[in-house]
């Protein structure tokens, strides 16, 4: 997966225009990546899966300013679906 595209995305989704928290954020990524993969989640490069690092990672740095603040009802439902579809296998046992 290419972390540059990542991090574009995810500073357009910040309204973060200079390259400062460039660090900071690509360990947001990364971080965001493990715990996705934690969950169970098996990671692809097609553009759900970006979407969902970019989205968690995002919600990462927002939470900072609250902490308490659970997980967005649309991250936990993009998760969710995710791995259902990655679990949900069809076997033809002939």
């Amino acid at each position: 997966m290419q972390d540059d595209l990542l991090l574009t995305m995810l500073k357009q989704d910040l309204e973060i225009l200079h390259t400062v928290k460039d660090d900071y954020l690509k360990n947001l990524i990364s971080i965001a990546k493990g715990m996705i993969a934690r969950e169970g989640i098996t990671l692809g490069d097609d553009f759900e899966d970006q979407g969902i690092i970019v989205m968690y990672a995002a919600w990462m740095y927002r939470k900072r300013a609250a902490p308490d603040t659970a997980m967005p009802r649309m991250i936990r439902a993009a998760m969710n679906n995710k791995l259902f579809s990655q679990k949900a296998t069809v076997t033809t046992d002939v």
